[in-house]
């Protein structure tokens, strides 16, 4: 029983030590538009509101970049990814992070420069 919990207890620690750098690791691009994929719709054809699971995804984007670099790197994926995709009304994605309730210190758009994000 001593041996099964000294077991049990190891593992358990080794898998917060694993998660550890995961959780503090800058989001990948592909998560980014994972996370914000709920917008697409809205972003072809904005309508009155926005629905709640863009801004869910917008406000995770935004909350998980904790740092310049990872703020940087959000934007170079979100301008790529704008500029992918045909049909978004640009006006809508500018003003998105706003009507989710995020405070973003730059406009999103597809000739943004990101390095001058901070």
């Amino acid at each position: 029983m001593a041996s099964s919990m000294v077991t049990l207890t190891s593992l358990v620690v080794l898998c917060l030590v694993l998660a550890t750098p995961l959780a503090n690791a800058a989001q990948s691009c592909g998560q980014v538009q994972l996370t914000v994929a709920p917008c697409i719709g809205y972003l072809r054809r904005p309508g009155p509101s926005v629905p709640a699971a863009c801004c869910n995804g917008v406000r995770t984007v935004f909350n998980l970049a904790k740092t310049v670099s990872d703020r940087q790197a959000n934007c170079r994926c979100l301008k790529s990814t704008s500029l992918s995709l045909p049909g978004l009304n640009l006006p809508a994605l500018g003003s998105l992070p706003g009507k989710c309730g995020v405070n973003v210190p730059y406009k999103v758009s597809p000739t943004i420069d990101c390095n001058k994000v901070t």
